[in-house]
């Protein structure tokens, strides 16, 4: 966490409003956030850091195969979550059991990507965060952040070449030079109690007051961008599906 919070001091100028109240502090914790860029999960690292709070990630399988990488994100008790397996389905399982085993909190973002929403509204998002509070009785706290998607080009899914890594240092460079700033905003805990991991259309009830959680706490953050983003990235693929919680 200290090197992530010299990275994003060097890279922008963060900005960080709301808190996680007392009261849901060294308890099972969720935190959900909308997914604008290849590191913004470095930034809200870094939120997270100066809130105090020691925060662990839902992270992709592939990132706890990488040599050096992987290590770490074991030793740091983040969690594995295989996309596109039979065995993805065990990330509920993994999620409850970490909260259980250790109260530090767990990050995860909703949608499952980086957005494709035309304007970089949030997606619909998925019913995993949901059913994963829904199961364990965790509180979710929504985080909404805007900003991370000028730091590096989104350029391609994965590095497989010199030349892709090329494309992400260059455009990490401009963004040293222009300082972007990074909005970071912890919002109030999301109302669950009515619901049950058990009643049918609860999960997609959750998912929804997640979703508009996160949005209403992007929507000032971007008060100056409500359409398309200033910052335009050619890489960044975009679908024709408008969000369906943007104001």
């Amino acid at each position: 966490m200290r090197v992530d919070r010299a990275l994003v001091r060097l890279t922008g100028r963060l900005q960080v409003t709301g808190d996680v109240p007392d009261e849901l502090r060294g308890k099972p914790l969720l935190l959900a956030a909308n997914h604008i860029g290849n590191v913004d999960a470095l930034v809200v690292m870094a939120a997270c850091g100066r809130n105090r709070l020691a925060v662990r990630f839902l992270a992709t399988g592939g990132l706890f195969d990488a040599p050096v990488l992987g290590s770490l994100l074991r030793k740091s008790r983040h969690v594995r979550a295989d996309r596109g397996r039979a065995t993805a389905s065990e990330a509920l399982h993994r999620v409850v059991d970490a909260l259980e085993q250790d109260h530090r909190p767990v990050l995860v973002y909703p949608e499952g990507r980086i957005s494709l929403e035309p304007d970089l509204w949030p997606e619909r998002g998925k019913t995993g965060v949901a059913r994963m509070a829904l199961a364990s009785g965790a509180p979710v706290v929504p985080i909404s952040q805007w900003g991370a998607h000028e730091v590096v080009r989104y350029g391609m899914p994965r590095v497989e070449s010199p030349r892709d890594a090329g494309v992400l240092l260059r455009s990490w460079l401009g963004a040293i030079r222009r300082r972007p700033v990074l909005r970071v905003h912890f919002g109030e805990p999301v109302d669950l109690s009515d619901l049950s991991a058990d009643k049918p259309g609860d999960a997609a009830r959750a998912r929804d007051r997640i979703m508009r959680g996160i949005t209403a706490g992007l929507t000032p953050l971007r008060a100056d961008e409500p359409n398309a983003p200033r910052h335009a990235d050619a890489t960044r693929p975009a679908g024709d599906k408008r969000s369906p919680w943007r104001p």
